[in-house]
């Protein structure tokens, strides 16, 4: 009897471990693509897409075109958060990679302002909607599979690894601008930044061969075998849990303020600042690195420790942490720079580190995907997407950094209450019962 238990657990293991390095994988690749276009809008789209304008409203114009792909992720998010909790999450999965990498590729293809005129913004903004688009199914699928596998005690640890895509994504992208900065600057506007772009190709078909391998989510082949399919998730999330979606974007905020300030609008200050783009592509990256290590700590503790409470401290010192940061950003120099994201990414790490199963329980199984995917969602367009405007606009506006600041404070303090507010969804008895047969079973 142990041997048949021990050889089980050891499938059951290895199926976990094969769906988390697939949502790993795949999550890197979406965010890899994602910022390739965050920082080339901060760099070059001003300048290649909109010209004819002053070079503050050129860049506002190119910020507003990364912008523009969040209000395009709540529909994905409906689209394929309907799929998901109808089909399943890996179909779903697929799709959103597929849509993703195409879209990619065909920015790296587009022709500027000075070939087709007008037409190249708007070819620009349609398939930056359908970068949005894929990606509002994208991360809560790829969170969902992962943790749904990793069973009891370790969804916390999976949830954050799976997270660390984002940092991942980014330092990839950073990578792939500072291996370009060698060019000169005809060199770059006239090609270079398409490199990037049109490479992500390899990357996406990397990962839909890993993606393409693992099996289908425990919990939802359970929830299909009971029968407990919903008919209409969107509408039942909505007609049952909206207070649940507000929160859960409300709690998002303070995360997304963050995250694209320190990544995109960094890019952008550092200009102000006179600091070389090469250097602070080379800090953003080492910072991000720390991120991941980070959050990898925070998610292993919250499968020990209330996932809820680290998320809520960490949001109450995120309200602080930005004054550090560009107190230590205007000092210009490596090292206290360099600490200044360390300080600001330890609470960033404790509150996003667990965000991804602390958001998994707090809707039930037979809508979670659709819940997850559209609550976070509408927190990308509250947080995420202003975060480079407000901060080009503030800092234009003003000439310092001390509103930013403030801005990134107020979003974390709406973060600290939203997340003060979310409650657990209580577990199915009859559910867990059975997802434990399952998993001696596989």
């Amino acid at each position: 009897m142990s041997t048949t238990t021990m050889g089980n657990e050891v499938v059951h293991s290895a199926d976990a471990t094969k769906a988390l390095a697939s949502s790993l994988a795949g999550t890197i690749v979406e965010w890899y693509e994602f910022f390739v276009y965050g920082i080339a809008a901060a760099l070059v789209f001003g300048r290649l897409f909109f010209p004819s304008f002053d070079p503050l409203v050129g860049t506002l114009l190119s910020l507003s075109t990364f912008a523009v792909a969040f209000i395009a992720r709540p529909i994905g998010a409906a689209v394929f958060g309907h799929l998901g909790d109808r089909i399943g999450r890996k179909s779903s999965l697929i799709i959103t990679l597929s849509l993703m990498g195409g879209a990619t590729f065909l920015i790296g293809l587009l022709p500027t302002y000075d070939a087709i005129g007008i037409w190249a913004p708007v070819a620009l903004v349609i398939v930056r909607i359908v970068q949005g688009f894929s990606l509002g199914g994208e991360y809560s699928g790829a969170v969902l599979i992962s943790v749904e596998h990793a069973g009891p005690g370790r969804r916390g640890l999976f949830g954050s690894i799976v997270n660390t895509g984002s940092p991942f994504g980014l330092i990839l992208a950073n990578l792939a601008f500072l291996a370009l900065s060698a060019l000169d600057e005809p060199q770059f506007l006239s090609w270079g930044w398409r490199i990037p772009f049109v490479l992500s190709a390899i990357l996406v078909v990397v990962g839909m061969v890993i993606r393409a391998r693992v099996s289908e989510s425990p919990d939802f082949e359970e929830v299909k075998s009971r029968a407990h399919l919903v008919k209409t998730p969107l509408f039942e999330t909505f007609r049952d849990y909206k207070g649940r979606l507000i929160l859960l974007a409300l709690a998002y905020v303070g995360a997304g303020t963050f995250f694209y300030t320190s990544s995109v609008f960094s890019l952008s200050y550092a200009q102000h600042l006179g600091v070389p783009r090469g250097e602070m592509l080379i800090l953003v990256m080492s910072a991000f690195l720390f991120l991941a290590i980070a959050m990898v700590f925070f998610g292993w503790l919250s499968d020990r420790v209330n996932r809820k409470m680290i998320f809520v401290v960490g949001a109450a010192f995120m309200t602080v942490a930005p004054f550090i940061w560009f107190s230590l950003l205007d000092t210009k120099s490596f090292g206290l720079m360099l600490l200044g994201f360390i300080i600001m990414f330890v609470p960033f790490a404790a509150n996003y580190g667990v965000m991804p199963t602390f958001y998994t329980e707090v809707f039930p199984l037979k809508v979670r995907y659709t819940g997850m995917a559209i609550g976070y969602t509408l927190g990308t367009i509250l947080g995420s997407a202003t975060a480079p405007l407000m901060g080009t606009y503030l800092l234009g506006a003003t000439g310092n950094w001390y509103a930013i600041a403030g801005f990134m404070g107020g979003a974390s303090l709406i973060s600290l209450v939203a997340g003060a507010c979310l409650s657990v969804v209580p577990e199915d008895p009859d559910a867990a019962i059975a997802l434990r047969r399952v998993s001696l079973e596989r």
